[in-house]
């Protein structure tokens, strides 16, 4: 009996379990509360422009918790030089998802003496003024700019656009800002032997502060406008640092081809008598030129106490070669030639040959 009434007991206490398990679920453990300090900024970017700093970045759009932000969020800003405090320079407040921004007048102190780092964060912080860390580390140069670039001017030549301006400091390099100020209309398809377009803008680094540079990345027929500033680089962490001086006034270029080809060489006369079949004639040969855009050469003649004359027609011979039937046997010519490019413009004349044509 003993045994009956325990193990009923022991049913009893199964039915009431199960009926726990199918009945409203207990509460499970408590979860804290979200604190809700917004994700900290990653992409936090300084560039410096004179005694100027300008900040960059993108503010979070949710909280550490993954939950969505409400309402504008508190921005501290602040700069180190290297040492565990952070100055302040700035509060914000700014929407979620907003894109920030913030220009720092540098005071004297970081304008003036040699090139060093400076560190720039940004903290996030909640209605409590709490925040989940600094940014990250965005870093400029302090100390005296380098000199603006004086003396800066341009000149055409066929190689391309040679610049120059005023040396100073042969340890600093040199930016070059080039725009193109007549793009071409855009164009839906391009041939495949067509030349992609030029970029508006590009940036041109020359190392070494020699006062000179050529840009041979031009096409002629453009317009082009050039400014100059002077860079300061160290090495901070590994990383390179510039410190940019002031951007010069513009200068326009407007870069038109106006120089003929090289003069041609090598030119030689033979002469052949005239046959029952075929008359007298002089050929001439002469090496090539070896300019892209050459478009032929003109041939000139003369005899004895005569002007020269071009005996070609008037659109430039295409091969290195002249085939002369205008001849007289016994007469002695001489004959010069020129290269002329796709613009029109022409070489000299190469060096004289002379040949008599023998008598019938």
């Amino acid at each position: 009996m003993a045994w009956a009434r325990q193990g009923a007991a022991a049913a009893l206490a199964a039915i009431a379990i199960g009926m726990g398990a199918a009945g409203c679920g207990t509460p499970g453990a408590p979860q804290p509360p979200s604190l809700n300090l917004p994700d900290r900024v990653d992409d936090l970017a300084a560039v410096r422009n004179g005694n100027q700093v300008t900040l960059t970045w993108t503010m979070p759009r949710r909280n550490t918790d993954k939950l969505p932000l409400k309402g504008d969020v508190s921005v501290s800003i602040c700069r180190s030089e290297g040492s565990p405090n952070c100055v302040p320079a700035a509060v914000q407040s700014l929407a979620p998802g907003a894109a920030g921004s913030f220009t720092d007048v540098l005071p004297v102190a970081l304008t003036s003496g040699a090139p060093r780092p400076v560190s720039y964060f940004i903290e996030l912080k909640n209605r409590k003024g709490r925040s989940a860390g600094l940014s990250n580390a965005a870093a400029v140069l302090a100390g005296h700019a380098p000199e603006p670039v004086s003396g800066f001017a341009a000149e055409v030549r066929k190689q391309g656009i040679v610049l120059r301006w005023n040396p100073a400091a042969p340890q600093n390099s040199i930016r070059l800002h080039r725009r193109l100020l007549n793009p071409p209309a855009a164009r839906a398809q391009r041939g495949p032997l067509e030349a992609p377009p030029e970029p508006v803008n590009q940036d041109l680094l020359v190392e070494h502060d020699s006062g000179v540079a050529l840009d041979k990345d031009i096409r002629f027929g453009q317009t082009y406008e050039y400014r100059a500033q002077r860079i300061a680089k160290i090495e901070s962490e590994g990383k390179a640092i510039e410190l940019a001086g002031e951007v010069s006034a513009p200068i326009r270029v407007d870069a038109q081809d106006v120089f003929p080809p090289a003069i041609p060489t090598g030119l030689a006369a033979v002469a052949t008598a005239a046959t029952a079949d075929v008359p007298a004639a002089i050929d001439l040969s002469w090496q090539p030129n070896a300019e892209p855009d050459v478009a032929g050469y003109f041939v000139y003649r003369r005899e004895p106490e005569t002007p020269w004359r071009r005996i070609s027609t008037q659109q430039p011979v295409v091969g290195p070669a002249f085939h002369d039937t205008d001849v007289v046997a016994g007469h002695t010519y001489t004959y010069a030639v020129s290269a002329v490019d796709t613009r029109g413009n022409e070489s000299g004349r190469s060096a004289e040959a002379q040949e008599t044509v023998p008598p019938n």
